[in-house]
């Protein structure tokens, strides 16, 4: 049977290719939104964390949440003011969701919410990271970790809980990928040995999916392919499916610094996370390997 399912930052990359997916598979979805857009082929409700404000009627017959909302991590410069919209909006909104919750008449059972494998710290070497690793010391580790501790209030609410640590999203609509295949020659970045911990925008979504109809899962799952790349391995292969020229020579950390400030950590560290706990419950991966996910990236962009 199909689920009532309200989503919030339905309107970003994730969040825009999910709700179609949801749909597919027999559920019935709401977004929750900052501004009303009665053009959407589905209910938009109005929220606002600053306000502590979510419109009337949003939580009528909703059996889960995906919770998707957070500025961009990589969208602007991390000014003071950027870092602290970057995690107001990730904490706040949670905090909000929890008290509606906590105040108001609901069916919901099932609360996922994304997370990310910055939560790790943005470079770890070549580690494997299982779900059990410690919680890093940068910018980005605190964020997600306040993120993981605001959701994880809900669980006080008798409300099932998951937690998705989101890795390198490969889409051809936008995200790494797209930075990448920018510039008029593609080359690694920094030591182009770093780990990037990718997942595929479409098993991304699966797993959103999978997680939803499964409810005996519960807690913290790393969202990413079997197979991490290097950045090198990574960018040589987005660079020869999609037809871009690749140079070998690596942008030194010092230009990516003084271009990205702070967060040029995301590039020049890296990550080498562990999928084996979601496999180990049953979700199987539709694309485990690079190549196979940058070919089918490749045959959607020309579409």
């Amino acid at each position: 049977m199909g689920k009532k399912v309200l989503i919030t930052g339905g309107t970003g990359l994730v969040g825009s290719h999910l709700i179609p997916l949801l749909q597919q598979n027999g559920h019935e979805v709401a977004v929750l939104s900052r501004s009303k857009d009665t053009g959407k082929p589905y209910p938009v409700f109005e929220w606002d964390y600053n306000n502590n404000y979510l419109e009337e009627g949003a939580l009528e017959g909703v059996e889960a949440i995906i919770h998707l909302a957070g500025a961009g991590v990589a969208d602007k410069r991390w000014t003071n003011e950027r870092k602290e919209e970057i995690y107001n909006s990730r904490t706040k909104t949670s905090f909000l969701l929890y008290n509606m919750l906590k105040e108001r008449p609901h069916q919901v059972k099932t609360f996922i919410s994304a997370s990310a494998i910055g939560f790790y710290g943005m470079d770890t070497g070549s580690s494997i990271l299982k779900e059990t690793a410690p919680v890093g010391h940068d910018f980005l580790a605190h964020v997600t970790d306040a993120w993981e501790t605001s959701t994880a209030k809900i669980t006080d609410l008798n409300i099932r809980l998951l937690q998705l640590r989101i890795g390198v999203v490969l889409s051809e609509k936008g995200g790494a990928l797209v930075e990448i295949l920018k510039p008029p020659v593609a080359a690694p970045l920094g030591k182009g040995s770093q780990y990037m911990s990718w997942i595929h925008m479409e098993d991304l979504c699966r797993m959103f999916v999978f997680a939803l109809e499964n409810e005996a899962l519960i807690g913290t799952y790393n969202a990413v392919a079997p197979r991490p790349a290097s950045n090198k391995e990574l960018t040589r292969a987005a660079a020869r499916v999609f037809g871009k020229t690749f140079v070998p020579i690596p942008v030194p950390g010092l230009i990516l610094k003084l271009m990205l400030g702070e967060m040029a950590g995301m590039v020049l560290g890296g990550n080498r996370v562990s999928c084996e706990k979601i496999m180990k419950e049953g979700f199987d991966f539709s694309f485990p390997k690079l190549e196979q996910a940058l070919q089918n990236l490749r045959s959607k962009e020309k579409g």
